[in-house]
């Protein structure tokens, strides 16, 4: 029933764009707030962003200014605009249900070069 699935990750060179997203079904999109979080190989989980229901965002030190996340709740979608890249922003990206166990299979990100 409940599915979270990760898409637009890919290869970029640093200082370029991605934008990602994480449509959900199964559950009552608009009641929740969503996070990304992101793990490098070998490094624990971390979290990236978060929004409220109400659109409030909050961010990790290390992307604040150049990623942004939003949510539309018409469409049960949530998204990460990632500027700037930077090579330690590589990690596969998950969304996640906040205090559920609502995961992602995740997305791959990868700056080089």
């Amino acid at each position: 029933q409940v599915r979270l699935v990760e898409s637009g990750g890919g290869l970029v060179q640093p200082g370029g764009s991605l934008r990602l997203s994480c449509a959900a079904s199964g559950f009552t999109f608009s009641r929740y707030s969503m996070r990304w979080y992101r793990q490098a190989p070998g490094k624990e989980r971390e979290f990236v962003a978060d929004i409220n229901n109400s659109g409030i965002t909050s961010y990790r030190n290390s992307v604040k200014g150049r990623f942004t996340m939003s949510r539309d709740n018409s469409k049960n979608t949530v998204y990460l605009q990632m500027n700037m890249l930077k090579l330690e922003d590589t990690a596969v990206y998950y969304c996640n249900a906040v205090t559920t166990q609502y995961w992602g299979q995740g997305t791959q990100v990868t700056v080089s070069s």
